[in-house]
């Protein structure tokens, strides 16, 4: 079996008998290497003593007298943010619970490096075993925003940090935690080239196809089924969609915050114009395995899924939206 996403450091966590992620030690030590994190040669003693003790002793309880007491002002920050993740991880007994938490909380004021990261390694759990190298790519959407690549014919999607430099939004990996930088050529992910993912899956620089009809949404809908599948316990069926025709807009869910913008805009009944038609980039149709996992007020109906891009032509999925904006009845099933 081929792996993948080796960096996101999924080989340093355990697995509880339920099949979600448990946190290690040596995982936890990976946030404390980060090189805003390492004392410079100026830190101050209470800096460097942390440091070094959390190395040691990553789950040692830290005072917020401890952090104040550290001089210089970035590094107290830093360790005010890095110590919260911590703190979340291990007050949780699983990655899955902890990140359902925060999306459930409204993010706790967590910076979207961290919450990218969760939903990187966690995605790694829920497609262990995947042998398909377009849901792979695919889900990559989940975790690294994506820039739309000019094209006549298709809608070919590249990594935002690959294609145009540093990420405003940036992405969190056992390679970036370190400092390490890669020097990538961008391909198009096709049946020709699929068998070269396996040894680039941690550099994101194979495009992606997401042209209506092909294969691309299809193997979006799988990505997405498998997320909701690992970590709310509830089988879907997802279909992609050329358009909506004469659908009744029972339940949505807006798949980023542009796509939210628009599904609202249907709802209330508005026909977009061409320039707002013209950003929805994918559409999908999800229905229960199980109708009776739905809330009543969908009464049967599909649930519809929309994708968009931003007005500076980027994609930024929220995989969160999945999880708290299905109309379900039960609780996930990772606790």
């Amino acid at each position: 079996m081929n792996d993948f996403w080796i960096a996101c450091g999924h080989h340093l966590l355990d697995r509880e008998a339920g099949g979600g992620l448990c946190v290690t030690d040596e995982f936890l030590k990976v946030y404390f290497v980060r090189p805003e994190l390492i004392p410079p040669d100026e830190a101050c003693p209470v800096e460097r003593r942390l440091h070094r003790e959390l190395l040691a002793a990553p789950r040692r309880a830290v005072s917020a007298d401890e952090i104040a007491a550290i001089v210089d002002a970035d590094a107290r920050e830093n360790w005010r943010l890095v110590l919260a993740v911590r703190d979340l991880l291990v007050r949780h007994p699983t990655l899955e619970a902890a990140y359902l938490a925060t999306v459930r909380s409204g993010g706790n004021g967590l910076p979207p490096l961290f919450v990218n990261q969760l939903v990187h390694v966690i995605l790694r759990n829920a497609l262990d075993g995947c042998d398909d190298p377009f849901v792979l790519r695919a889900a990559e959407l989940f975790f690294r925003p994506q820039r739309i690549l000019p094209h006549e014919r298709a809608l070919l999607l590249g990594d935002e940090e690959v294609v145009g430099g540093q990420s405003p939004t940036p992405v969190l990996s056992l390679m970036s935690m370190l400092g390490a930088v890669t020097d990538a050529e961008l391909d198009v992910l096709s049946e020709g080239n699929a068998d070269d993912y396996w040894h680039r899956s941690d550099n994101f620089d194979m495009a992606f196809d997401l042209t209506a009809g092909g294969r691309g949404p299809r193997a979006l809908a799988q990505a997405m089924a498998r997320w909701i599948s690992h970590l709310l316990g509830i089988d879907v069926f997802i279909e992609p969609l050329r358009e909506l025709r004469d659908a009744r807009l029972t339940w949505y869910v807006g798949l980023d915050v542009d796509a939210t913008r628009l599904g609202d805009r249907l709802w209330h009944g508005e026909q977009l114009d061409d320039r707002s038609a013209g950003r929805v980039l994918s559409l999908f149709r999800l229905t229960f395995a199980d109708p009776s996992a739905a809330a009543d007020e969908i009464q049967g109906e599909p649930v519809y899924l929309f994708l968009s891009m931003n007005s500076d032509q980027k994609l930024r999925m929220k995989p969160q939206n999945l999880l708290t904006g299905l109309p379900i009845k039960h609780l996930e099933r990772v606790t």
